[in-house]
C-alpha cells in the first residue's frame, strides 16, 4: 500500500492558490493505491481464443466474485492483475467453452467445454512464462494427487510416462517449440506433446458431461471426478500418445471413462495414491521416481483407475 504524505504547509499553499477562505474550506484526503504484478502467457490444446482465465483462489476450478479473470486473445494470450502476495499461491485455470472458444489448431469453436489449469508452484511474474495446457493440468494433478511431490518431480513423471528425453521441459510452450520456423533440438518431441495435448483435450471434453453440472446460469465442476478422470489419462499417456483422436483406442478408453464416472457419486472426495506407492516416491530421488510410477497403478475415486 503507497501513502502519499501531504505537509500542512504545501496544503496551505495549495489553499491560498485556489483562492479558498478559512471558513468552509476543507482537508482532501489523497486516494491510496495498490500495485498489481501482472500474470502474462498463453492458453493451448492449440492456442485458444476466447478461453476463459482466472485466479482460482478457492481450489474449485470455477470462476468466483472476487477471483482475478480475463479471456484469451487471438493469439490464445492471457493478462491477469494481481495482488504481489497471490503470486505462487493460487493455480491459474482456464475454461474452453463449448461454442465460444476457438482452437487455432483447427480454426473451428471447440466442440465440448473442458478445464485447464497451472499449478501454484509454477506460477511467475514472469512475462509470458505461463503456459496453459493439458500438460500443466496433469502435472497440476499428478501433485494433487501426491501430497508432498514437488514441481520437479510431477514433471519428470509425465516426461517418464510419455518416453521422452531428458531435459524436455514439460511446462514449455509445445506449439512455438514444436512449430515449423522452431529450431529447438527436441522439435519433434514438442510436435509429439502437442499431438498428445490434442487427444488429453478430446478425452477431456468427452467427460465433461460427468464432470460438469449447471444449474441456471451457474456452471459447478466436481473437483473429485475431475481429479479422477485426470488420474486415469495419466495411466494411460502411453496410448495417448500414439492413437488418433478417433481411433478405436481412445474411443474405447472415453467409453471406460464415462462408465467409471457415472458410476462415481457427485462430490466424492478424490484418493491419493496408495500407502505403499506413496513411501516408495518419499525415498527416490527425481531421477528414478518415473521409473517406478511409470510401472505402479494409482487408485483414484470409486476404484477408478
Amino acid at each position: 500500500m503507497i501513502k502519499i504524505l501531504v505537509t500542512t504547509a504545501t496544503l496551505f499553499t495549495a489553499c491560498i492558490i485556489a483562492g479558498c477562505g478559512s471558513s468552509g474550506s476543507s482537508m482532501m484526503t489523497t486516494p491510496t493505491s495498490t500495485a498489481k504484478s501482472v500474470i502474462a502467457g498463453t492458453v493451448a490444446d492449440g492456442y485458444l481464443v476466447g478461453a476463459t482465465v482466472f485466479l482460482d483462489k478457492n481450489g474449485n476450478y470455477q470462476l468466483d466474485a472476487g477471483e482475478p479473470s480475463t479471456t484469451t486473445d487471438q493469439n490464445g494470450a492471457y493478462t491477469l492483475n494481481i495482488d504481489p502476495a497471490d503470486v505462487g499461491k493460487y493455480p491459474i485455470v482456464a475454461i474452453a467453452t463449448k461454442g465460444v472458444t476457438v482452437d487455432k489448431d483447427t480454426g473451428a469453436a471447440v466442440a465440448s467445454s473442458y478445464v485447464l489449469s497451472l499449478p501454484k508452484d509454477s506460477v511467475t511474474g514472469t512475462v509470458s512464462s505461463n503456459f496453459i495446457s493439458p500438460m500443466s493440468s496433469l502435472i497440476r494433478e499428478t501433485m494433487a494427487a501426491n501430497p508432498g511431490m514437488s514441481l520437479t518431480d510431477a514433471m519428470v513423471l509425465l516426461r517418464s510416462q510419455m518416453n521422452l528425453p531428458a531435459g524436455m521441459n514439460m511446462l514449455s510452450d509445445y506449439v512455438s517449440q514444436g512449430s515449423a520456423n522452431s529450431t529447438d533440438p527436441n522439435k519433434a518431441n514438442y510436435q509429439a506433446m502437442h499431438a498428445a495435448a490434442r487427444n488429453m483435450a478430446t478425452l477431456m471434453g468427452s467427460q465433461m458431461g460427468q464432470v460438469l453440472a449447471t444449474n441456471g446460469s451457474t456452471t459447478t465442476v466436481d473437483v473429485g471426478r475431475y481429479q479422477g478422470m485426470m488420474v486415469s489419462i495419466f495411466k494411460n499417456m502411453s496410448t495417448i500418445k500414439g492413437s488418433n483422436p478417433n481411433s478405436p483406442a481412445m474411443t474405447n478408453m472415453a467409453g471406460t471413462m464415462t462408465t467409471t464416472l457415472q458410476g462415481t457419486s457427485w462430490g466424492l472426495p478424490f484418493r491419493n495414491i496408495s500407502t505403499s506407492i506413496r513411501g516408495m516416491m518419499g525415498r527416490s530421488g527425481s531421477s528414478t521416481i518415473g521409473g517406478m510410477m511409470g510401472g505402479a497403478g494409482l487408485t483414484a475415486a470409486g476404484g477408478m483407475m
